[in-house]
């Protein structure tokens, strides 16, 4: 693919230059005049090799200028996205666009990504290029941009993905705002433990020592788990803190990630949860690249790494081979074992009637409520266990402590 020098006026009637890949002449024109650019020079470059140096010059300096990308959150990035699809909307030209919205934009990470978008699609790139040089945007967002830009309607695929990325952030905000009032109650309990281990105890322990009788032996363990804990309080610090990398490393790894979620699936309700909340992610993303204009295959490709489970992972991968080979959708999804049957008999019913991705966004609005519902009775059980948990190790705690002060008090009468 060669490398073309041009120069032209965009259509807000200001002059513009930059580099831009095409097989051809024909196809470099095409290309610009699909961006909205009017050529008044056009010739090919024989400096490839410096533009691509200039270029990892570039792409070096503003990854040092990006330090936040990582931390971009998804609701700031769904606002972005609605704004540019209003501009782009209104006739406005993308580079004119993209300068307001980074002008609009109050987070400081993602201000530089989209000044970095305008700054490639400036140079003659293409929008889902320079979405994609900058590392901030998934895949699922650069190849429906790619297809809006393809098919002429970059509005509708824009809307679209404002209203993907903004439906995962209502799911993960309700399962958040469900689950953070018993985390909140674990840690509480956790903190009364160890304040009753490592304080109070060990005052009590000294008064029970100085009587000289004989302790009960559930007393005596007490006490040594209490010195145990106050003495290598940072041996359990690092072993703890080792055991958590070493867990977070194995599950970076195929064969440890595939049993780790095997054991997510066979874990009682919670490999309920877990399921309903990887086949949500998954048609959700599968329905909303179809609806893009992404070929079947590359959308299966990429809501595959969406549903976050590597077994679900797997079932996806053998639909999308048995699909590559003539077969149906929902055929390898019911061998798989892993999608309901009404997940199975519904796909199947969208395929035979040429509806698949509204049937898959309806599978999805399905399985959000279920998520919400499935979370919301776990928040209901788990409240009053950790209740009980943390009265039945008070007491514990409190009877180790009671039982020897009532022996000594019987043995004075």
């Amino acid at each position: 693919m060669a490398v073309y020098a041009y120069k032209g006026v965009d259509q807000g009637g200001k002059s513009t230059r930059g580099f831009v890949d095409a097989e051809s002449d024909r196809a470099a024109r095409t290309k610009l005049r699909r961006d909205g650019v009017f050529l008044t020079e056009l010739s090919e470059s024989t400096g490839r090799g410096g533009r691509k140096q200039e270029s990892a010059k570039s792409g070096s300096s503003r990854s040092l200028s990006l330090p936040s990308l990582r931390r971009i959150s998804a609701m700031d990035m769904a606002m972005a996205t609605r704004q540019l699809a209003t501009l782009v909307g209104a006739g406005i030209p993308l580079v004119e666009a993209l300068g307001a919205l980074t002008e609009q934009i109050e987070s400081p990470g993602l201000k530089g990504v989209i000044g970095s978008v305008r700054e490639r699609v400036n140079e003659g790139n293409t929008l889902a290029d320079a979405l994609s040089e900058t590392g901030a945007f998934t895949n699922l967002y650069v190849s429906m941009v790619r297809a809006g830009e393809t098919g002429g309607a970059l509005e509708q695929v824009l809307e679209r993905l404002a209203d993907y990325v903004e439906g995962q952030v209502r799911l993960q905000n309700k399962v958040l705002s469900i689950v953070l009032y018993p985390l909140v109650m674990l840690l509480f309990a956790l903190c009364v433990i160890v304040a009753v281990v490592t304080v109070v105890l060990p005052q009590i322990t000294q008064l029970l020592e100085s009587l000289n009788q004989p302790l009960p032996w559930f007393t005596r363990f007490m006490i040594g788990l209490s010195d145990f804990i106050r003495s290598w309080w940072w041996a359990l610090s690092i072993l703890g803190f080792g055991g958590w990398i070493a867990f977070r490393t194995a599950i970076r790894t195929e064969s440890g990630r595939i049993r780790w979620d095997a054991i997510l699936l066979q874990t009682p309700y919670v490999g309920r949860l877990t399921r309903l909340l990887a086949i949500s992610r998954f048609t959700r993303t599968l329905s909303t690249l179809l609806a893009g204009g992404i070929p079947i295959v590359r959308s299966l490709e990429i809501s595959k790494f969406v549903a976050n489970n590597a077994i679900i992972g797997q079932a996806i991968d053998h639909a999308s081979e048995s699909l590559t080979e003539g077969a149906t959708l929902a055929a390898p999804m019911r061998a798989s074992g892993q999608f309901p049957p009404m997940v199975t008999h519904m796909v199947d019913v969208g395929e035979r009637s040429g509806e698949l991705e509204p049937m898959l966004a309806k599978i999805a609005d399905t399985y959000d409520e279920q998520v919400e519902n499935a979370v919301t009775r776990l928040t209901a059980l788990l409240e009053p266990l950790l209740i009980l948990l943390m009265v039945v190790i008070v007491l514990i705690i409190i009877m180790s402590v009671l039982s020897p002060m009532l022996e000594i008090t019987g043995s004075i009468q």
